[in-house]
């Protein structure tokens, strides 16, 4: 199948999602909430683009749009423009600490709208990752909570979790560093708890939390080697080497 992404003809899938043929073919789009991971979430809003089938165009989020037949595609047009423009302004407003948010406004021309009001202090602009990421790669230990402007990421009764690992897989899937991890000599602080890390039995690399590596344990059923991916690869890489040259 063919379709034109800025006048540029491209070949794609039917059913494959909008937002990889276009970065496959090269062309920018931006976004905040996808993860080439986790299945797409379509809450920033900010990866929009126009359709124009039968020569009517219309705006779609394109991490969440299936091409389905021949269309046009239009990344920076002026619709797109002012559409992206007003969602920056407003992520801005709901993260007002977020270097990423401001960088984007000034890279892609945000305009200034002062009837939209800010809130307290936040980097947070609730894209929902890092909840996905907790629940479908560890435990599930954080969630959304509240409602309206009040909405957040939280642990229950923004305690300490029970179930919580220190894995980090939140805060790496994060796309404005709103979720702050805090890594000493031999411990990581991450949601107001603090967790004793395990090093490499080779390179003394941290491999993660005791916790984390028990979590791990438990889901496969045997335990996991406290080595890092680099010296886990090299150590598969001599067993490789002495089986086959013998």
């Amino acid at each position: 199948m063919t379709i034109t992404i800025n006048g540029t003809p491209c070949q794609c899938e039917k059913g494959e999602l909008l937002l990889q043929v276009a970065r496959r073919n090269g062309f920018e789009i931006p976004t905040l909430c996808h993860h080439d991971t986790i299945a797409g979430q379509g809450c920033c809003r900010l990866c929009i683009v126009e359709v124009v089938e039968r020569g009517r165009g219309r705006i779609v989020v394109s991490c969440l749009f299936p091409v389905e037949h021949g269309c046009e595609v239009y990344t920076d047009s002026d619709k797109v423009r002012r559409q992206r423009g007003m969602i920056l302004r407003l992520l801005e407003k709901r993260a007002p600490e977020s270097p990423e948010i401001r960088a984007l406004c000034e890279k892609y021309g945000a305009p200034e709208i002062d009837r939209f009001v800010q809130v307290d202090g936040s980097k947070c602009v609730l894209c929902g990752l890092c909840v996905k990421a907790c629940g479908e790669l560890s435990v599930g230990a954080i969630s959304t909570v509240n409602r309206g402007v009040t909405k957040e990421i939280a642990t229950p009764y923004h305690e300490p979790s029970s179930v919580c690992v220190g894995c980090g897989s939140c805060a790496s899937v994060c796309p404005t560093g709103a979720i702050e991890v805090v890594e000493a000599a031999d411990t990581r602080t991450i949601w107001g708890k603090t967790f004793q890390l395990v090093r490499c039995a080779r390179c003394g690399q941290a491999v993660g939390t005791r916790e984390e590596l028990d979590w791990a344990a438990r889901q496969s059923g045997c335990q996991p080697d406290a080595l890092c991916r680099s010296c886990r690869q090299e150590r598969m890489a001599e067993v490789f080497s002495r089986t086959y040259g013998e």
